[in-house]
C-alpha cells in the first residue's frame, strides 16, 4: 500500500465519529470518511503510517443496503454540514449507539466484572432520539465566499473537504424556512451591491459571515452580519442601512428582534467579535428550556438543539435524582449556567465555574431572570478556581468541552471524594479517557445514556452517572 494508489473495497464499519474502515486483501486497514457501512467504494490512499492508511473517497460503486434511495436535501454530498443524511434516522441512532458502546465497554467492563459479574449492558441505557430530526438547529453560521475560484458570491456552508469553496444552502433541512429566507435575501442584496467577500489568502475583502439564531419556543430571531473593517465608514453606513431594511421587509414565521453588525479582522476563519453594534432592535433574544427562560446574545454558548437540550438536561436531572437535595453542587464547565439553574431548586447552592467570562455574565443574568438566588458563577480555569471556593461540594456535575477534562483538573476533582457525579460529554473518545482515570481512582460507572442532539451529523452526547466504589 503506497500513497497515491487507488483501491476498491467494502466499508466494514464506521468508527467514531466518521471513520469508515476498509480492510484490503493483504490485511491492511484504511480509514475513509464520508461513507456508510456496506458501501462498495473506490478511494485513493493519501497517507500511510505503520501499516495503516488514510484514504479519500473517489466514488461509491455500490450503495449500502441500509442507504436511502433518495436523500431529502439537494445539497447533500456537496455541503460539508451533514454526514448521515443518506441514512434512515433509526439506523443513525443504532450506529451512534454502537459507536459509544464500542468506545466505553472496554473501559467500563473490567470494573463491572468486579461487581458480581455485571456486564456493560447492565448499565448501558441506549440512545434517546432528538424530538425533531429536521429543522432542529437554533443557530447557523453561514460563510460568504465563492463556489469556485473567482466565481460569483455565495453564502452558505463550506463544501465537503474544502477550506475555501462555499455552497449556498438555501433549503437546508436542519433549520427551518426562516433561515433560508434570510440567507437568500442577504445573498441577493450583496450580489446586487457587488460587495466583496473576504479572501482568506489575500486577507482582503468585506463580507465574512452571517450568523442567524432563532429560538424554538419564542420564535425570536437575531441576525448578525460579520465583516472586516475594510470599507469607508460612510459607504458602510449606507450599505448596512439598506441591508437592515431588506431584512425588515421579509415575511417570516418568527420575528426578528435584533439586527447586528460585527467587525472581525482576525486571520482566523471563525466568527470572532471585535466590536458589535446594533442596526435594529436589541442584541439578545430569549429561549425557554424546561420552564426556564434564557437570554442569549450572538456569541453566548447555548445548545444548538433546544428541544434536544430538554431531553439531555432531563436525563442529567434524572441521574442526579435525590443525590443533590440540600447539597452544594458544583457545575463545572458551566457555560451559560443552564444545568446549574435546572438543578438549583433541589440544591442548597449551585456553584458554576466557566472560563469564558461572557458566558459567566450571561449565567448570572439568566439566574436573576429566573428568580434563582442560590446560584453563584465564577469565571476562570476550573483547576485554578477550585482552590478559591470555600464551600465543599456534595455533588459534582461535569460538562467539559470536546477535549474533556485536563488531567490536573480531574485529579483535583477526584480529591473532593464526593459520593456521586454526573459527566455530560459531547465527545465519547474524551469521555472514555476520563472514565479510565476516574475508575482507576475509586469510582464506578453506574449508568450510561446517549442523547442524539445532532441528527444527520456524526456527533452524539453522553450522560454518565458515576458513584464512588466502596470496597
Amino acid at each position: 500500500m503506497k500513497k497515491g494508489q487507488v483501491y476498491e473495497g467494502i466499508v466494514e464499519r464506521i468508527d467514531f465519529p466518521n471513520k469508515g474502515i476498509v480492510m484490503l486483501e493483504e490485511g491492511k486497514k484504511v480509514v475513509v470518511k464520508n461513507v456508510l457501512p456496506g458501501q462498495r467504494i473506490s478511494f485513493s490512499v493519501n497517507k500511510v503510517r505503520k501499516g495503516r492508511g488514510e484514504g479519500r473517497l473517489l466514488e461509491v460503486l455500490e450503495k449500502s443496503p441500509s442507504e436511502l434511495a433518495e436523500v431529502p436535501c439537494e445539497h447533500f454530498g456537496l455541503c460539508g454540514g451533514c454526514t448521515f443524511l443518506n441514512l434512515d434516522y433509526e439506523k443513525q441512532l443504532a450506529l451512534k449507539e454502537q459507536q459509544v458502546r464500542d468506545l466505553l465497554e472496554p473501559v467500563c467492563a473490567p470494573y463491572q466484572q468486579q461487581r458480581g459479574g455485571r456486564t456493560f449492558l447492565d448499565i448501558f441505557e441506549g440512545i434517546k432520539s432528538s424530538p425533531r430530526q429536521l429543522a432542529y438547529r437554533n443557530k447557523m453560521e453561514f460563510s460568504f465566499g465563492d463556489s469556485y475560484k473567482d466565481g460569483p458570491l455565495c453564502l452558505g456552508m463550506h463544501k465537503r473537504g474544502s477550506f475555501h469553496d462555499i455552497v449556498t444552502v438555501a433549503g437546508c433541512k436542519i433549520v427551518d424556512e426562516d433561515y433560508s429566507r434570510i440567507l437568500s435575501s442577504a445573498l441577493s442584496y450583496f450580489q446586487e451591491q457587488n460587495t466583496s467577500y473576504y479572501h482568506k489568502m489575500r486577507h482582503s475583502g468585506y463580507l465574512r459571515h452571517l450568523l442567524v439564531r432563532k429560538a424554538v419556543k419564542t420564535g425570536e430571531i437575531l441576525v448578525d452580519l460579520v465583516t472586516t473593517s475594510q470599507m469607508d465608514s460612510e459607504q458602510e453606513d449606507g450599505l448596512l442601512a439598506e441591508f437592515r431594511e431588506v431584512l425588515q421587509q421579509l415575511e417570516l414565521d418568527g420575528k426578528i428582534v435584533g439586527i447586528l453588525h460585527t467587525h472581525n479582522d482576525s486571520l482566523a476563519d471563525a466568527v470572532i467579535n471585535e466590536g458589535t453594534h446594533i442596526l435594529y432592535g436589541q442584541d439578545y433574544f430569549y429561549e425557554e428550556i424546561l420552564g426556564l427562560r434564557f437570554r442569549i446574545t450572538p456569541f453566548s454558548f447555548f445548545q444548538t438543539n433546544s428541544l434536544g437540550a430538554e431531553v439531555l438536561y432531563e436525563t442529567a436531572r434524572e441521574y442526579v435524582a435525590d443525590s443533590g437535595n440540600g447539597r452544594v453542587i458544583y457545575d463545572l464547565y458551566s457555560g451559560t449556567g443552564t444545568i446549574a439553574q435546572i438543578l438549583a431548586p433541589v440544591a442548597q447552592k449551585v456553584i458554576g465555574v466557566e472560563i469564558v467570562e461572557e458566558a459567566v455574565e450571561a449565567a448570572k443574568e439568566n439566574a436573576s431572570l429566573n428568580g434563582l438566588h442560590n446560584c453563584e458563577f465564577l469565571a476562570g480555569d476550573v483547576f485554578k478556581v477550585l482552590d478559591d471556593i470555600a464551600e465543599v461540594p456534595g455533588f459534582i456535575v461535569l460538562d467539559p468541552p470536546r477535549d474533556g477534562i485536563h488531567p490536573k483538573a480531574l485529579e483535583r476533582i477526584i480529591r473532593y471524594g464526593v459520593e456521586k457525579m454526573v459527566y455530560i460529554s459531547c465527545k465519547p473518545t474524551s469521555l472514555a479517557r476520563d472514565l479510565e482515570i476516574l475508575q482507576a481512582r475509586g469510582y464506578m460507572v453506574e449508568r450510561v445514556c446517549c442523547v442524539d442532539m445532532f441528527p444527520f451529523s456524526a456527533n452524539v452526547e453522553c450522560v454518565v452517572g458515576i458513584q464512588r466504589r466502596h470496597v
